[in-house]
Parts: structure tokens; C-alpha cells; sequence
């Protein structure tokens, strides 16, 4: 049994010593996913960041006994970081990503999205927590156990560069990996959030992805707005009608059936856990400003909001000038990005298909009206959990927390699970991570917290050992 003390030890020092000053040089890339950066190949920003994480984690992986690393590059696609950690008994894949999203703007005064700060025991800057630290955390846990003499099973790590453009290179290294992929009875992924970060928290599913860009064409040209209104439509009202489609304006209900599912009796059950555990956390988490309240009051509806129900965004816009240079003009298009998530068990294909037919059907006053789809991602609603892992997990979250493990959904989306989750049905999923109240990952002032992290990856280590005694 894992000395849990001389693990936490363990932990803190390659943390304190290795991972945050790497992590900090990490940060300073710019390696923007390809859907934010088309020319990453040519910048060489990806490349930079590979090439990081491998130097920091080869030596330690040519440390063990017939393991291996090393950087597979299909042609035309991003790069991933592949290792293989031999093992008494079953095999677990741990999976992660390096690419980033965007700068965003916002950050406060001293931050930005390239520039490190620890600051409260917080390390801020883009990509730390989303999902930077998942390489070390999981290479640390193997190396915890390793230290005490610890058995634990094969480890495959997997780390991707396209997970912020929704994974779309992933199944064809996960097909050309196959065979030195094995068959995994147990999933890590470290990419997910918290609901605190006073406890292990278990990702219980994932919403998927549709959407795309919507355009709504009225004329030729720009024309004086004295002249044309009141005979013109404006493509920003029509605009505003075609997303009255989608939604409900006063309540944000999404409205079609086509992108709703039910909701599971356990995960209503899960939910109104953890709002118990959470209360108000659950919206005061967000950066509201003063006098803001959240669509309810009622944290467990909040957290089925966030989880199970379709929920829309209007993301960004073309063909609005900026305020400085906007003069009286009737603009000729608006074009608004669209981002729909979906229920963790509904079809995101099928859903991106019915979005782009009920916005193209009978155009309002004839306006030419295109919706370019983006790519869909699958959601994913985790399996039963095995009595082995459920035990496991209270165990691992009290020896590093002092608290049990907590369950909730989460509202973003890893594409990679739901692949995962068909590829290999009988395969027990511990999805977790770093990304708490106020991390704000993908927008201003993102941060990992860095207590969080040493403790999600003490758990890993033990959840570990938990396997190979009940599955080796």
C-alpha cells in the first residue's frame, strides 16, 4: 500500500522543482490550435511546445526498464507525444493535450495569455490547467509509485496537439496506434474541471458540440441608412430572427427537440449532490458583474443547464465596423459564429445537420442566407462505475484532500471521450482536472492551481495501484 505521505512529498517536490518552472516556459508559446492558427506548421509554435514536454519527459521515461517516447508526426497532421510504460498487469491510457485556445482580451492589468505569473498559489497564463499539466501529472504519478517500489499496470500516455479544434487528427493516430494502444480497461483523462478545490472531482459527462458561422445577405453594397431604412431589411434584425429559431429570447430555452435529449434519473441525482456540496459556488464562480444574477437561483437546475440541456452562444461577428468608424449605413451582411452545445447523449452530426437546415429553410424577405457548418463533437456519458474504482476514488480523495470524491458533469466538450468510449465499451473512464471556480480556461486570467494539481495527481497515482490489485 502507497505510503500516501511519502507520495505527497514526492509529488510536491518534482511539482515545486520540475513541472511549474517547465510549465512556466510552456505558457510563454504561443501554440495556438490549428482552428485559431491554420499556419501553426509554418510558426513552428507546436513544435516548440512538443518539443518542451518531450525534453523534460524522455529522460524520465528512458529511466524505466523497457519504456519508450517519442513524437509520431502523420503527414499534414498535428504531432502527438506517445510513451509506453511496461507494467504488472492491465493497461491504462492516460490522455492529454498541449494545443491552446486564443489570447481572448480582458486580462487583468500585470497578466496576459503569454506571460506567467504565480501569484496566491496560482500559476496564470494560457494553457497551464487547459490542459498543459496533464503530461507531468501523469508521468509524476507512474514515477510516485515507481519510488516506493509500487506495482501499478502498462501505461500508455497519449498527448494531442488538435483537442482545441475538436480533436479531428486524433482517430487517425488513434487507428495507427492500435496495436501499441492495446485494449485499456481503464481511461485518465486530466482535462476536465472541478466543481472546487477541496476534493477529487469525477467528470460524469460532456456535452457535445455543434455550430458553426451564420451569414445573412441583404445587399450588393453599404447605402445610407437615411435612404435605405424602412425599405431594406436590416441583416442584423434577420439575424436576430434566424437565432429566434434557435432559442427563446427571454429565457434562453433552445427550441428544438431535434437538440435536446432526456435526462438520466442518477445524473439528476448526481446533480442535486453536488449542488448540495456546492450551493451558491455554482454561480458565484462566474466573473458577474455588480448587480448580474445567474438564469436561476436554483443551483441543481444551474447545474443541468451546464450539463444536460442545449444550451447557444453568439461567439463572434463579421461585418459590423468598429464603434469609431460606424457611420449612418445600412451594412450589406452580419455574420455571427454560432456555438451550440449539445446534450452528452445526443447525435452532434445529426443536430449540426437539422441547425443548418431550420436556419436555411424559407429566408426571411428573400435574403441569401448560408450556414457553414463547423466540425461536431460527440458528447459522452460516462459508464457505471465498477465497485474496484468507486472505492478507489473515495479512497484517493481522502488520503490527498481529507475530503471523499465529489460527482458532476461537466458542459465542455473532449471529443477523444466519446471516441474512446465506443472504441472500448468494457473500459472503466476517470475523468478529472484542474479547472475550478474562477480558472476561467479559454478567457482572461486562466490559471492552474497548483495545490490542485500536486492533489489530482497524488489520486492518479493511487487510482493506479487500485487497478492493478483488481485487475491484475
Amino acid at each position: 500500500m502507497t505510503d500516501t505521505a511519502k507520495l505527497a512529498a514526492f509529488v510536491d517536490q518534482v511539482w515545486d522543482q520540475e513541472i511549474i518552472p517547465t510549465l512556466t516556459d510552456y505558457i510563454r508559446i504561443p501554440n495556438k490550435s490549428p482552428m485559431f492558427d491554420p499556419d501553426w506548421a509554418a510558426h513552428g509554435y507546436m513544435d516548440r511546445a512538443v518539443a518542451l514536454f518531450e525534453a523534460w519527459a524522455r529522460p524520465k521515461v528512458e529511466a524505466i526498464p523497457g519504456a519508450t517516447i517519442e513524437v509520431i508526426r502523420l503527414d499534414g497532421r498535428t504531432p502527438v507525444i506517445f510513451a509506453v510504460i511496461p507494467g504488472d498487469g492491465p493497461t491504462t491510457l492516460l490522455y492529454g493535450h498541449l494545443d491552446k485556445q486564443p489570447e481572448m482580451t480582458g486580462w487583468a492589468e500585470g497578466f496576459g495569455p503569454w506571460e506567467p505569473v504565480i501569484k496566491d498559489g496560482k500559476l496564470y497564463g494560457r494553457g497551464g490547467a487547459d490542459d498543459g499539466y496533464a503530461l507531468f501529472g501523469a508521468l509524476t504519478a507512474i514515477m510516485g509509485l515507481r519510488e516506493q517500489g509500487i506495482a501499478h499496470g502498462r501505461c500508455v500516455i497519449l498527448i494531442e496537439a488538435c483537442e482545441e479544434s475538436g480533436s479531428y487528427d486524433l482517430p487517425f493516430y488513434v487507428e495507427h496506434l492500435a496495436e501499441r494502444i492495446g485494449q485499456p480497461s481503464l481511461v485518465i483523462c486530466l482535462d476536465s474541471g472541478c466543481g472546487n478545490y477541496d476534493q477529487l472531482w469525477l467528470t460524469t459527462s460532456l456535452r457535445g458540440l455543434t455550430g458553426g458561422t451564420l451569414k445573412v445577405e441583404v445587399l450588393e453594397e453599404g447605402v445610407h441608412s437615411g435612404s435605405a431604412s424602412g425599405i431594406v431589411p436590416s441583416s442584423f434584425r434577420i439575424l436576430r430572427q434566424l437565432i429566434a429559431r434557435i432559442e427563446d429570447q427571454d429565457t434562453g430555452q433552445v427550441r428544438p427537440d431535434a437538440f435536446a435529449a432526456e435526462i438520466p434519473a442518477a445524473r439528476v441525482a448526481q446533480a442535486n449532490k453536488a449542488a448540495e456540496a456546492l450551493g451558491e459556488e455554482v454561480w458565484r464562480a462566474m466573473p458577474f458583474i455588480p448587480g448580474m444574477r445567474p438564469v436561476t437561483d436554483d443551483p441543481t437546475e444551474l447545474l443541468l443547464n451546464r450539463t444536460w440541456r442545449p444550451q447557444l452562444a453568439v461567439t463572434g461577428a463579421a461585418g459590423l465596423p468598429p464603434i469609431e468608424n460606424a457611420g449612418n449605413v445600412l451594412r450589406p451582411f452580419t455574420t455571427a459564429k454560432l456555438s451550440l452545445r449539445l446534450p452528452p447523449t445526443a447525435d452532434a452530426e445529426a443536430a449540426g445537420d437539422a441547425l443548418k437546415a431550420l436556419l436555411e429553410r424559407d429566408p426571411p424577405y428573400g435574403a441569401k442566407i448560408s450556414f457553414t457548418p463547423d466540425h461536431a463533437g460527440a458528447g459522452w456519458n460516462a459508464p457505471d462505475l465498477a465497485p474496484w474504482l468507486e472505492a478507489s476514488l473515495e479512497r484517493a480523495s481522502t488520503a490527498a484532500f481529507g475530503k471523499p470524491a465529489a460527482m458532476i458533469g461537466e458542459g465542455g466538450s473532449i471529443p477523444f471521450m466519446g471516441m474512446l468510449g465506443e472504441r472500448f465499451p468494457a473500459a472503466q473512464f476517470v475523468i478529472t482536472g484542474v479547472l475550478g471556480p474562477h480558472s476561467n480556461a479559454h478567457g482572461p486570467n486562466e490559471f492552474l492551481h497548483i495545490q490542485m494539481g500536486k492533489n489530482v495527481t497524488a489520486c492518479m497515482a493511487m487510482i493506479l495501484e487500485d487497478h492493478v490489485k483488481a485487475m491484475g
